[in-house]
This record gives C-alpha cells, structure tokens and sequence, in this order.
C-alpha cells in the first residue's frame, strides 16, 4: 500500500490580472465598489498579482492608487511609466521628442486645422499643461494653464493630448495617424482625449516589463480595458476581457465581454474564475 502526499494547489486561472483605471476598474464617480475590492482581494489571496495598467500619468494616478491602498507596481502614462507605488518611485520612464511632436502636430493642422493641446510632462510631480482652448475636465489634479503653445515644451514631456472643435476622437485620431503616424504614435484613450505618444509605445511596454519584475507572462495573464488604448493589452494578453461600456473597436477584438465598469464587469469575472470571498 503506498501513501499519498499531500494534495496539490489548485492552479491558478491566471498568475497576473491587468486592468485599466476609468471605465473600467473606476466607476464613473471614481471609486472602486465594495464588490469589486472583495474580489480582487480574493483573487491576490489565492496567489494572484493584480497590476493598474492606466493612460493616466503618475501624478493623475497617485490619488487613486493611495485610495485603493495600492503599493506595487503601477503601469502609467500609456506604458511610458512603469512606478512602484509602495516606493513612490519611478522604476522606468520614456520621453516624447519634444520635435518630433511639434513636426507632428504641425502635419495634423495641415489636414485638420488649428488644434487644442495639452501635455504631460514627465516625473512623478509633473503637471499637466493646459494650452489655449483645450477642455480641461476639472480636479483636483496637478494642471497649469498656459496662454501660448511654445510653452509647453520648455520641459520633458510624456505624451500630448489633442482636442479638435468639431471633428469626434475617432475621426480625429484617424487624421493624426493619415498624416502623421509615421512619427508618433496616436491613441483614443477616454471621450474627448486623442493622445500623441513615442513612435511604437503602446501599454504593453510597460506591462511586459512589470510582469517581468512579477514574475508573470503574457500566457497567464487576463487584462480588463474598455477603450482602443487597451487593444495592444488584449493582443498580448491571454484572454482580454472589455468591460460592458467598452468602446466598439475593443469589444469587436475581446475575448470575453462583461458587465460596465458601473455594474461590477470586472468582479462578476474574477468572481467565477476564482470564487466569491
């Protein structure tokens, strides 16, 4: 008669659980419900790594990382930060050329017209940089209004934002990359912001560098998004799940779709793959 060892562990679903910020893991107040903490904490317990991949540049992330009682590592600024909460450091950071960007904005007016801009500038305290006209959703997030365009590029910069008076973020986003998407890279990340990025910089090259750290891969990773920014994420990703007011161009691609971001879509998923707490 032989004995039996103990009984292994059930393996995890999947190792590493990626989500975006607003629209998905945020309801539209902000916050993150009771029921979606519950089972992402359920989730971490049974051996799980949860990591914030957001467009969102460190210093509009910070308050709701520190809310959430966040301190690992964080995914920001579209993959050009990657910043370890608990440290309140960056571990890594890409630049947008100041030139380039210029160059490429000068290429879009020639298609669009005049346009209105902001920026990120790089640093855990950078600000963002408000130009002439452009809507500012307001906050109490660090932003500095600017009355002429040349100053926002007196410092380094993460990434700029495009609004367009007449033109939706679709149709405006498909003219940036017509006329300039040779230069830089272009994404929709959230009603009303068109972001300008480094050529060839998507989120992924943040996350694959945070799962690095974790020791996680692609191949037992579920990533939750709701916006065309997060296509690059479902493409690397195992099983990428768009939350139920995802936009259109993202559902089409999602491996599963769940509820809104307002209805728990990310808990009724980690729910059935790794129990209820």
């Amino acid at each position: 008669m032989t004995s039996s060892g103990p009984a292994a562990a059930p393996a995890l679903p999947y190792r590493l659980i990626a989500t975006d910020l607003d629209g998905t893991l945020l309801r539209e107040d902000g916050t993150v419900s009771d029921r979606t903490r519950a089972a992402l904490a359920t989730a971490t317990a049974a051996g799980a790594a949860h990591i914030v991949v957001t467009g969102r540049a460190v210093p509009w992330t910070r308050p709701i990382l520190e809310a959430l009682g966040y301190r690992g590592i964080a995914v920001c600024g579209q993959g050009s930060q990657v910043y370890h909460a608990g440290e309140q450091r960056l571990l890594t950071s890409v630049t947008l050329d100041r030139q380039l960007a210029v160059l490429a904005i000068a290429k879009i007016e020639t298609e669009t017209g005049p346009l209105r801009l902001a920026v990120s500038r790089d640093g855990i305290e950078g600000e963002v940089l408000v130009g002439p006209g452009y809507h500012h959703k307001e906050g109490p997030l660090p932003a500095l209004f600017v009355d002429d365009h040349a100053e926002l590029w007196t410092a380094p910069v993460n990434k700029v934002y495009l609004q367009h008076p007449t033109l939706d973020d679709d149709a405006l986003a498909e003219a940036a990359r017509a006329t300039a998407g040779d230069l830089v890279g272009v994404t929709v990340s959230g009603p009303g912001i068109v972001e300008l990025l480094p050529l060839g910089l998507t989120k992924v090259t943040g996350l694959s560098l945070a799962a690095r750290r974790l020791g996680a891969k692609a191949d037992s990773t579920i990533a939750f998004g709701d916006m065309p920014n997060d296509l690059t994420m479902f493409a690397w990703a195992a099983h990428g799940v768009a939350m139920g007011n995802a936009h259109p161009e993202l559902k089409a691609v999602a491996d599963e779709i769940t509820a809104s971001n307002e209805d728990d879509g990310i808990a009724v998923v980690l729910e059935r793959l790794y129990g209820a707490s």
